[in-house]
């Protein structure tokens, strides 16, 4: 480092030399010489690391005693590092604690000398006070991270309220998990005005419930978030305190509320005043230019969402409402059973499906019943709907089988010229026989829950949907006879229960088989269940009608119990699924001794039905009420052709049946019922005594 020249304009100015240039900007130097162990700092080099010139004894160690001992250990490592590894330099940061306490950042800028062995015998350098600048980029770095904090509070509570669709959903995504922490408070409180009231929507934070009195007042200056409404303007209180004076109302609140901070923020979209929001905080008494503009922004973020929310709901009850009006007002009473209907709408604001359901009371007590779907998602199709279901039901009502009800109904669809069509599945169900008429138009079958929870989905044939049946010429929708034993239940609906866009309508149904098997016999709990459960399918964007009809069970008395059960023909378990249950009911009912005759009397009665008829059949297992226990067993199908005795061979594999029952049956006979007969034999008596328990006991 060398001296000035006379030419140098520093030489003339005012005695300023470089020590004293080096001193203005804190900054020394040192000479270390390795061989002695001794160090030599400047003035300028001593005021940067504390110390004074007549105090310092030249030591290294001296030099850096104000350091924290890992300081020390860290620096010494630098060094040693860098004389050690062959390096001509090194750099380094480390402060330096004051008398005050807080510490001053020192850098250290050092070349290493080396004789021509490359042996470190000398090191000299510059140390300089880098305080200033360490504190203004923490400063940076601190501006630049509550900036980051802002803007993620800005992204994450926009994208949560990008998803909510209605009022609700934008108070689930205020108030619910993580809600505030999006927000960046510790309590919220949100209102909406209507008809001249503020109601507080929501209240989410620790111990705002003590503000629940609050919730619906008269929209007047009185409370701090009617206020912000009414002026439209935002109020920041940074003491709760004044809060109390400005309103005496909220003072007996203040005490029991944890919060030191607030801001009461009105929520205005399209110059149209909403409501308002508060913010509360436990930690802050400040609101910076930045927080106020932050908290001003929410505020707008969460008015577009709860405009955008209030303008969906209108619109979904607008369309809810009219669907409404276009599915029956009232479902009838019946005898012999019970009907449950549910109907959900599509999550799709203003579209109205065209799906419905209806229960006609039909003459010598039968019931109609009817879920269907007219093609679309607009008011058009609510309207088509809404005729259609008045057509169908005066056909009905005039007593027309249930083909020539369809036959009807779609030509008069086809005659409206709308260009749609629909489909449904219609029934007439005597409940006192459980005979049901089933005719289905271009929709889904029913599914049949049966007494012992199992679930069948019986082959309905059926026609082409409704409107096109006609413009096609194919009026024929064939009847399906089904039978209804006492206690089982039928199940209709419409696709939206059981389709989804991408996914197999198999495992719709499987899921709704599933559901219906595993749900209670009464028909308003299983309504309710198939609700609970299918719910997030019923939300996907297709309206769901649902109808529920059970036949009311026949368990007998306790004295005399009764279980019925249908044979499908066409299910390979049903025959020995009857035989377990009939010697189940009997170890149940304390006869366990009859249980095996029973078991083989019941197959051969339902082997002889399965194989000779066209149809299922309804088996009835009951006990005969004393003085003399009997069993009586009874399978009913809707054959006309009594059974026939015969004389089989020794090599014939059929003929038996008969002399069976004459064998193991007290007595039996047939007799003749509706469409068809019933075969019917007794076994016993059983045994009355101690020991042997009477059914139920």
């Amino acid at each position: 480092m060398g001296g000035m020249t006379e030419d140098d304009p520093r030489a003339h100015g005012g005695g300023i030399g470089p020590a004293e240039w080096l001193a203005m900007n804190r900054t020394g130097s040192f000479d270390w010489d390795l061989d002695t162990g001794t160090i030599d700092v400047d003035a300028s080099g001593l005021l940067v690391f504390g110390m004074s010139p007549d105090g310092f004894d030249g030591l290294p160690t001296t030099l850096v005693a104000r350091l924290d001992p890992a300081e020390r250990l860290r620096l010494d490592h630098v060094v040693r590092a860098a004389v050690t590894s062959g390096e001509s330099s090194y750099s380094t940061h480390f402060p330096i604690p004051q008398d005050d306490g807080t510490p001053h950042w020192t850098h250290v800028l050092a070349r290493i000398l080396r004789d021509e062995d490359g042996r470190a015998h000398r090191i000299v350098g510059a140390v300089r006070d880098t305080t200033a600048e360490v504190s203004h980029a923490a400063f940076v770095q601190q501006l630049e991270k509550r900036r980051e904090m802002q803007t993620s509070i800005v992204e994450r509570t926009t994208h949560a309220l990008s998803r909510a669709v209605t009022v609700d959903d934008v108070t689930a995504a205020l108030t619910g998990p993580g809600g505030l922490a999006r927000l960046g408070a510790d309590g919220l409180a949100l209102g909406l005005v209507e008809n001249g009231s503020l109601n507080v929507i929501a209240l989410s934070g620790d111990s705002l419930d003590v503000l629940d009195g609050l919730r619906l007042r008269r929209l007047d200056p009185g409370l701090p978030l009617a206020e912000a409404v009414l002026s439209g303007r935002p109020r920041f209180v940074s003491s709760f305190a004044s809060l109390g004076r400005d309103f005496p109302e909220l003072a007996p609140y203040l005490d029991r509320l944890p919060f030191r901070a607030a801001c009461y923020l009105p929520l205005v979209a399209q110059a149209r005043s909403l409501g308002g929001m508060a913010l509360f905080y436990r930690g802050r008494t400040a609101f910076t230019a930045d927080e106020r503009n932050l908290a001003l922004g929410l505020a707008a973020i969460v008015a577009q969402s709860l405009q955008r929310a209030t303008l969906f709901d209108e619109e979904r009850e607008l369309a809810t409402g009219l669907q409404e009006t276009m599915l029956p007002r009232r479902i009838p009473e019946i005898t012999g059973g019970e009907i449950a209907v549910r109907y959900h709408a599509a999550w799709s604001g203003r579209q109205v499906g065209g799906d419905w359901y209806d229960v006609i009371a039909l003459p010598r007590g039968r019931v109609g019943i009817v879920v269907g779907d007219v093609q679309g998602h607009d008011t058009h199709a609510a309207a088509i709907m809404g005729q259609l279901r008045i057509a169908l039901r005066a056909y009905a009502g005039e007593g027309h089988a249930p083909s020539t009800v369809l036959a009807r109904a779609s030509r008069f669809l086809a005659e409206l010229d709308t260009n749609r069509f629909a489909t449904c599945t219609y029934a007439q169900v005597d409940l006192a026989s459980g005979t049901v008429r089933a005719v289905r138009a271009g929709h889904l079958g029913p599914l049949i829950r049966h007494t012992d929870g199992r679930v069948g989905q019986p082959k309905l044939r059926g026609g082409m949907p409704l409107g096109l049946a006609t413009v096609f010429g194919e009026e024929e929708f064939p009847e399906t006879r089904l039978d209804l034993v006492p206690g089982e239940t039928l199940v209709l609906c419409t696709d939206g229960l059981v389709e989804q866009p991408g996914t197999d309508i198999e495992a719709g149904l499987a899921a709704l088989s599933e559901a219906v098997s595993s749900g209670p016999p009464q028909a308003e709990a299983l309504a309710d269940h198939l609700s609970e459960r299918l719910w997030e399918r019923w939300g996907s964007g297709d309206d769901v009608a649902l109808l529920v009809l059970r036949r009311s069970p026949d368990p007998g008395t306790q004295r005399a119990p009764r279980i019925h059960q249908y044979i499908h023909q066409a299910d390979p378990q049903g025959l020995s699924d009857a035989r377990a249950a009939v010697g189940q009911a009997l170890r149940d009912w304390g006869m366990p001794e009859l249980s095996d005759d029973a078991e083989l009397l019941t197959g051969e009665l339902l082997v002889n039905v399965l194989l000779h008829t066209e149809g299922g059949a309804v088996l009835t297992l009951e006990v005969l009420p004393e003085p003399v226990r009997r069993v009586r067993l009874s399978v009913q199908d809707r054959s006309s052709a009594w059974p026939r005795r015969r004389t089989p061979g020794e090599a014939a594999t059929s003929g038996r049946g008969l002399l069976l029952m004459d064998a193991l049956a007290s007595r039996w006979g047939v007799e003749p019922r509706g469409e068809g007969k019933a075969v019917w034999c007794e076994i016993g008596p059983a045994r009355v005594g101690a020991d042997a328990p009477r059914p139920g006991g």
